[in-house]
């Protein structure tokens, strides 16, 4: 009885205080069919080619007041089969994408905690994956300081396994920890941000526990836009040192410029360059890596669609020049194809003296909205391979590589509340 007085008096008190607040659920399901030829990598001899369907649902719900946001999204990711029909249990595909608060400290000071994306700028350091059917989340906790003139967010995260009595020691496949400083200003046509992260990973000795270590590693970087007339341009630029996880000193960097054209309203260009630094013969040596790693970006956006570098793969090696174009063409507000065309290089040397060519990619993707809340999206990307990637894949079977997609989303709004207190409107009137 006690209890459900309690229960009641804080409904009354958050509905006579709380002047404005929003309850919304959305959803999304997301099937999508991939066949796989040389996907990631050269496809070998003697094997089949993949073909499957993976989906993705998601329940979104948020809650809203002036002071205080609260988000939840919890998924599953399943490939179709995986489970039988009169299954008793399904696959571990059922995830707790996302649930954080953000709350309002002082005026223009909040703090976001708990599990959330972390996405800025252009998503080339930290983004959310979104293609990947899983996508990327932190455990993190993020300070933010946000007047209307610029935004600065600090943000840290720690990893453990689990709750312990003993022991530090992290042997997931993540981070060990990592803090991060951003800061971003917009002005009436440019705008600029600057990012330094201290990252963490941790050492395990399999022989001496004592050696066990977290080494850690800095990135800072730039990243600018700017706009005249039809044109656009977007710049990344940023360095690494520090230690790597096999304790190599690490002096890497990544440099990109690129150029959109406007044309018409329905159609645009785009033409860029990205340059990741690399290791000669594609390992660190002397105890020097020149590798750069993106880390935590939105890897999949960039260096081509058929994900042969950065998304799981060529990471201390002998890095990458990419010289790419783009085009976009509206037939309407809700059908468009998009073409690019990738050129890649090594950045460093070779094996065997063999070329730096690295080979060509072309993609195409059409989209078409079908309704508010249903989208479908087609893709195919065809790999030209060279000497040089038979010899950064260790494959000389001479292969066709392709990729083919169909993807379908629908993502409707279920539910949305909203609630005005009227006593305050009355009071102004």
């Amino acid at each position: 009885m006690k209890l459900a007085k309690c229960t009641l008096v804080l409904i009354l008190f958050f509905s006579i205080n709380i002047t404005y607040s929003q309850f919304t659920v959305e959803t999304q399901l997301r099937p999508r069919f991939e066949f796989r030829h040389g996907y990631k990598t050269l496809f070998p001899n003697d094997v089949n080619p993949a073909a499957f369907v993976s989906q993705r649902t998601r329940l979104n719900f948020s809650y809203k007041t002036e002071k205080l946001q609260f988000y939840l999204s919890p998924q599953d990711v399943r490939v179709w089969g995986d489970v039988p029909q009169l299954n008793i249990a399904d696959e571990n595909g059922f995830s707790l994408h996302q649930a954080w608060a953000e709350i309002q400290l002082i005026s223009d000071l909040n703090l976001k905690i708990g599990r959330q994306e972390i996405v800025y700028d252009d998503q080339r350091f930290f983004g959310n994956v979104d293609w990947a059917q899983q996508g990327r989340s932190h455990d993190a906790a993020i300070l933010k300081f946000e007047p209307n003139f610029m935004e600065l967010h600090f943000g840290a995260a720690y990893n453990q396994n689990g709750e312990a009595l003993t022991g530090n020691v992290l042997t997931k496949n993540t981070y060990k920890s990592f803090q991060y400083l951003w800061f971003h200003k917009d002005w009436e046509k440019l705008s600029a941000s600057f990012l330094f992260l201290n990252n963490g990973l941790q050492y395990i000795d399999e022989i001496d526990e004592s050696k066990n270590d977290t080494r850690y590693s800095q990135t800072a970087g730039i990243h600018l836009k700017a706009k005249a007339n039809k044109f656009g341009f977007a710049s990344n630029l940023y360095y690494q040192f520090g230690k790597d996880i096999a304790n190599n000193d690490l002096s890497a960097y990544l440099v990109s410029l690129e150029a959109n054209y406007s044309a018409m309203e329905n159609l645009n260009f785009t033409l860029g360059g990205e340059l990741q630094s690399g290791n000669d013969f594609g390992a660190p040596s002397n105890g020097k890596n020149k590798a750069f790693n993106p880390l935590y970006g939105t890897n999949h956006k960039f260096n081509g669609f058929m994900d042969y570098y950065y998304v799981g793969n060529h990471i201390d090696n002998v890095g990458l020049v990419d010289f790419y174009g783009n085009l976009k063409y509206s037939f309407n507000k809700k059908s468009n194809l998009a073409v690019g065309l990738h050129k890649f290089l090594a950045a460093a040397e070779i094996l065997n003296e063999n070329s730096k060519n690295l080979g060509y990619e072309i993609d195409l993707v059409i989209s078409h909205k079908l309704s508010e809340f249903v989208a479908v999206q087609a893709g195919y990307s065809q790999f030209f391979a060279s000497n040089g990637i038979e010899t950064v894949k260790n494959n000389f079977d001479g292969n066709s590589n392709n990729w083919a997609w169909a993807m379908l989303t629908i993502d409707p709004v279920l539910f949305t509340w909203q609630k005005q207190d009227e006593q305050i409107n009355n009071q102004n009137q």
